[in-house]
């Protein structure tokens, strides 16, 4: 593999800035309560990292949708068909209180880096690709598992 282009990092890591404050309002309660009150409610916590995480999930359906478009035959139609269900875990997976949503979005991140994988391994995306996504994927999940564990 090769090494990540300065542009794709620096992107996916300003991505996970709603991830991380997520964490640290969860993990911060004096941080939480100025946030709430300044920001507002949806802006603390675990709250944020799930609506933002739903949002992501989305997002890389229409990133592997775009991936998928390099395939010709049967490969393209299953990965135009994978490519969708990022999005539909994250609209079926993220009702319900905050515990349960935070695990469903690490399942669906945890599943959305196997397609990065398959993508990857059929040669559909940049070499750096699988490099960029564990480190975001990791970075992610740690963020998640404070509302989900803490």
């Amino acid at each position: 593999m090769t090494s990540i282009p300065r542009a794709p990092l620096l992107l996916g890591l300003a991505g996970l800035i709603p991830f991380v404050w997520g964490a640290l309002t969860t993990l911060n309660d004096p941080l939480a309560t100025w946030a709430a009150s300044t920001l507002g409610g949806r802006f603390v916590g675990p709250y944020i990292q799930l609506f933002y995480g739903a949002v992501i999930l989305s997002f890389m359906s229409g990133v592997l949708w775009g991936f998928a478009t390099k395939a010709t035959g049967a490969q393209a139609a299953t990965g135009y068909t994978l490519s969708v269900i990022p999005a539909l875990w994250a609209f079926f997976m993220t009702g319900g209180g905050p515990v349960g949503a935070g695990l469903n979005l690490m399942f669906g991140f945890g599943g959305l880096l196997i397609l990065d994988f398959a993508f990857w391994r059929w040669g559909l995306t940049p070499e750096w690709w699988m490099n960029l996504r564990v480190l975001l994927t990791a970075i992610v999940l740690a963020c998640l598992s404070t509302g989900v564990f803490f």
